[in-house]
């Protein structure tokens, strides 16, 4: 798989029937490899061990209604009080980050409600925080720390 821009994780792998599968701590079991789940994968474990968030403060894939469709975040990070604290969107390296996917991760902010919102193919990242009075986020540098 391609080097992203993260920090260099171990990682587990298992191989069946001519398909990689990687591990995922959070949902206890093997995922198959794909370039997206590549993503994922780093980025969860930036969150755990660069930013010290809580594992079992996580949530892969969780679903959520938006006027009654369902939609999935790629991860969200949850406060002590178990509301939506970061959202994170993850794209595979070959897929460009751009308004559409701001629009995106925006659209499910509003039925979440997370203070910082994470976009990021491996290869650029970018963060935000939520302003909510003026229904509109400022570009940080990095996510806070836990």
């Amino acid at each position: 798989m391609l080097q992203l821009h993260f920090p260099t994780y171990d990682f587990k792998f298992k191989s069946s029937e001519n398909k990689t599968y990687i591990w995922d701590d959070i949902r206890k079991k093997y995922l198959l490899l794909t370039p997206e789940e590549w993503v994922r994968q780093h980025a969860v474990r930036y969150l755990i061990e660069e930013k010290h968030y809580s594992p079992v403060m996580m949530a892969i894939e969780k679903q959520f209604s938006i006027n009654e469709i369902h939609k999935r975040a790629d991860i969200v990070v949850f406060n002590q009080l178990m509301h939506p604290f970061i959202i994170v969107e993850c794209k595979a390296p070959n897929v460009k980050i751009t308004q559409d996917t701001f629009d995106q991760i925006a659209r499910y902010n509003l039925a979440l409600n997370a203070k910082y919102l994470m976009l990021t193919n491996g290869l650029q990242h970018f963060y935000c925080q939520m302003n909510f009075e003026k229904k509109s986020y400022i570009f940080l540098e990095e996510l806070p720390s836990h």
